[in-house]
């Protein structure tokens, strides 16, 4: 029998939380009412949540979160729970949990505090350290998976016979390609301008390296995408590329799409994988340019783009889901720091976009990543050792939750070169890992 939940009044945010909550991480069936004759007549598994009691029915206390339809500063005050933190804990004996897990959850995963005045950094990103989650520890921690866990288990102990899903480990690599090569098929002028910067900078390694590669001796150093397809072939992976593809610009660097050997490479990445677009940071909340881009790339892939990740990280919410929708944009990876790895939205599992501005449930799905090549080595200064202990660390997190572990790593990275010396091989002892 489904489990029935009876709440004071029923909101566009109770049914998404307790769909994300029941439905989708525990697998439960359920059904929400506000009937009270109803729920007092059912005589199969239920709960209460809300601010009262219902006779002797199980009760999760509510904070008002749920109920409410507006953006409104929230006091994120915390319990302490097994060992990680609860957000907006509620008193009272005999309660399910001690904090309300469903506002909670709904608090972390629809990004509610980067709605509120943050100072942000340069790029115009949301920054890790003002969450919650980074302020409190937590940031490595897909705390709704773990509160759903726990939800199951109190529910386990009241109903014995109540049936759950169990969910299995899952691993996505994605790569994003924001420059396909370092020195070929840049044309005449940026190729020549490369020459004359190494020249002027004295950078003779540069000016050789470059020599080399142009010369067809030597392997153009972000050009990895064989090592990519071994390594797919061998871990059995279903990768997701995400492509540059707008008009060169200060951060924009990639080959334009009007080239041949572009387009060549473009095509055999669609042959092994999924590809989406990575909107150029040029098109930053630009309607016009963001489509032209997925238009561009679409043609050359003769199908069309549901996936989508923002160049640099750059995101703003609820602007940039809202112009990706308009798009038809169905699927979306960006939901990550730049800054520090871990859970973003305290997740590790794709969910719904919910957009508070409009206080509805959309059909976007957000795929947030925990770990991103960058993070470890440009941010937070670690050595392949290191960066290797961190993302196993995180490998375990996720799978002790049967969750999704997203890995975001550039062809750059996995070339091997200068700053990138040992990546490849980090790479694949984490795939080696992953697969145990």
């Amino acid at each position: 029998m489904k489990m029935l939940v009876h709440v004071p009044r029923i909101t566009d945010r109770v049914l998404y939380t307790f769909d994300l909550v029941f439905k989708q991480l525990l697998g439960l069936d359920f059904s929400v009412t506000s009937d009270v004759e109803k729920f007092t007549a059912y005589e199969g598994p239920k709960m209460v949540y809300g601010p009262y009691r219902l006779g002797d029915a199980p009760f999760q206390k509510a904070h008002e979160l749920l109920f409410e339809r507006h953006i409104n500063d929230q006091e994120t005050t915390s319990v302490d729970f097994e060992g990680v933190k609860g957000l907006f804990p509620v008193y009272g004996k005999g309660l399910l949990m001690p904090f309300d897990v469903f506002a909670a959850s709904f608090y972390l995963v629809s990004r509610y505090e980067e709605y509120l005045p943050q100072v942000r950094d340069k790029y115009g990103r949301f920054q890790a350290e003002s969450t919650w989650m980074f302020e409190n520890g937590l940031l490595q921690k897909p705390l709704v998976d773990i509160w759903a866990i726990a939800m199951k288990n109190r529910l386990i102990e009241i109903y014995p016979n109540l049936l759950f899903k169990e969910r299995k480990f899952e691993f996505v690599p994605t790569y994003d390609v924001d420059a396909a090569w370092a020195y070929k098929h840049k044309g005449v002028y940026r190729t020549l301008g490369g020459f004359f910067k190494d020249l002027a900078e004295g950078n003779r390694e540069g000016l050789r390296e470059r020599h080399e590669v142009l010369r067809g001796k030597r392997k153009d150093p972000f050009d990895s995408f064989d090592f990519q397809f071994e390594l797919q072939k061998t871990f059995k992976l279903k990768p997701i590329y995400f492509i540059l593809c707008g008009e060169y610009d200060t951060n924009d660097k990639n080959i334009s799409l009007r080239k041949d050997a572009f387009k060549s490479l473009i095509k055999r990445l669609g042959d092994y994988a999924d590809v989406g677009i990575h909107p150029s940071f040029s098109s930053y909340l630009n309607l016009e340019k963001l489509q032209a881009e997925i238009d561009g790339l679409s043609e050359v892939l003769h199908r069309p783009l549901t996936k989508s990740r923002q160049h640099f990280l750059r995101m703003n919410l609820p602007r940039s889901y809202q112009k990706l929708i308009e798009l038809d944009i169905s699927d979306d990876y960006t939901m990550g720091f730049a800054s520090q790895t871990g859970f973003r939205a305290g997740i590790a599992d794709a969910f719904r976009f919910f957009d508070l501005e409009n206080d509805m449930a959309t059909n976007l799905w957000v795929h947030p990543f925990a770990l991103m090549d960058g993070t470890m080595r440009d941010y937070l200064n670690l050595d392949v050792e290191a960066s290797l202990d961190l993302a196993k660390q995180l490998v375990d997190e996720v799978k002790a939750v049967g969750g999704r572990f997203i890995y975001l790593t550039h062809n750059e990275t996995l070339g091997g070169e200068k700053r990138w010396v040992g990546w490849p091989e980090m790479y694949r002892q984490l795939l080696e890992y992953i697969s145990q």
